[in-house]
């Protein structure tokens, strides 16, 4: 009897997934979800996991072709266009953090490593697979088979630097703006809670009486399944926009869905908070962490053992630099130094993992809807446009560049 098939991989997946939530939940997020689980899941394919686990289990093909461009259409279902308008500080914040990041590495790295493993790391350092993928198959045309190796490694294990130190820094942040709350240095009014609310992702809130451009479908027909194909409509819109080309630039179709989610909400075509309402929201978003995760399933013990020192040096120097440029501009801006590390920080994982680490973060500092409804406010718009910023964008034309310097 052949015991492994689609559904036991599905469930080895979800113990994995599952405990790493144990664990966050445990540790009231100190231990990120995330970190706990890409721990376990770098076990399981160091000893009994087949390679090709999340393909096997549906997940990964679901995520890449559908879960991924409905969830971020969906996040911008929960941010306002006011929220998204106010994050432009985010953006430079990010900036600088990488500007940092690529300068102290840039002069300070070749004093303990080869240049070159410099070059092929760092953008893949500041964003995600397509940074990676671009330095790896440069080195590889150049017959720099070491320095390829290293820009896989640095892609696979940067998450954990950043899961950690993130649920740090929003621990500190949140813990802060919670003192004023409470104190009664910040008062909400019943206005300020409701809108809160709308950011709170596992509530569902009653948007009925809000006036929207287009006329709300009944209930009776505004069914999960046709909230979903709504949804798929403006993710498909997004994918086309992202074919468009003004001159040499493209726009990630990523950008449009998150834009196109928050226009298309605003007029009334999409439901706020709409994948919670279609009851889909865990299941897609389970989807999207194993692609992250199964980008893990390459990384062998001794290709980490054989690079693991400078690996180590570029990403602490790296990270180093964006601590620094980080604390300039949040003074600068006099913003919290803890939530403009942890925007920077997002180029060490992106998105999903963003959204995860602000909401459980959120969620283990409260047990207050309130409270962690207006947490959710201040650091999930930020985190989310952070994650798009370094990861989305910056990264890729960094590699652009970094691939013909090698």
């Amino acid at each position: 009897m052949v015991f492994y098939n689609a559904l036991l991989a599905f469930v080895l997946m979800a113990i994995c997934y599952a405990v790493g939530e144990w664990i966050a939940t445990a540790t009231k997020a100190w231990v990120p979800s995330v970190f706990a689980s890409a721990i376990l899941y770098l076990f399981g394919y160091w000893t009994f996991f087949p390679k090709t686990i999340g393909t096997d289990s549906g997940l990964v093909p679901f995520a890449a072709t559908v879960a991924m461009m409905l969830l971020i259409v969906h996040i911008g279902t929960i941010i306002s266009v006011k929220h998204l308008l106010e994050q432009w500080k985010t953006i430079v914040v990010c900036l600088a953090g990488l500007a940092g990041m690529v300068l102290f590495s840039w002069y300070l790295a070749p004093m303990f490593m080869d240049k070159t493993l410099m070059i092929a790391g760092l953008p893949p350092l500041t964003g995600g697979i397509v940074a990676a993928t671009t330095m790896q198959m440069a080195a590889h045309a150049k017959g720099l088979e070491v320095a390829a190796t290293f820009a896989v490694t640095i892609y696979c294990v940067q998450g954990f630097a950043g899961y950690p130190l993130t649920a740090i820094m929003l621990h500190k942040f949140g813990n802060k703006e919670l003192a004023k709350l409470r104190s009664g240095e910040i008062v909400l009014t019943e206005e300020q809670k409701e809108a809160n609310r709308q950011i709170g992702m596992t509530v569902v809130n009653d948007d009925s009486k809000v006036k929207k451009l287009l006329p709300r479908v009944p209930d009776k027909y505004n069914t999960p399944v046709f909230m979903l194909c709504k949804l798929g409509l403006v993710a498909w819109f997004a994918s086309l926009a992202g074919q468009l080309k003004f001159g040499s630039v493209v726009i990630s179709p990523a950008i449009w869905a998150l834009v196109f989610g928050v226009i298309f909400c605003a007029v009334g075509f999409l439901d706020t908070n709409i994948l919670n309402r279609a009851n889909s929201y865990w299941i897609s978003m389970f989807a999207l962490m194993m692609i992250v995760f199964d980008g893990l399933k390459n990384l062998t013990p001794a290709m980490l053992k054989s690079i693991i020192g400078p690996m180590v040096i570029l990403i602490v120097i790296g990270v180093v630099g964006m601590a620094v440029f980080s604390f300039i501009i949040a003074k600068v801006f006099k913003m919290s130094f803890y939530l403009a590390f942890a925007n920077g920080l997002t180029a060490l994982y992106g998105f999903p993992a963003d959204a995860i680490i602000s909401e459980s973060t959120c969620e283990a500092l409260s047990d207050d809807p309130d409270e962690v409804n207006y947490l959710m406010s201040k650091i999930f718009p930020s985190m989310i446009v952070g994650g798009f910023t370094t990861v989305t964008i910056t990264s890729v034309f960094l590699a652009g560049i970094f691939a013909t310097l090698l």
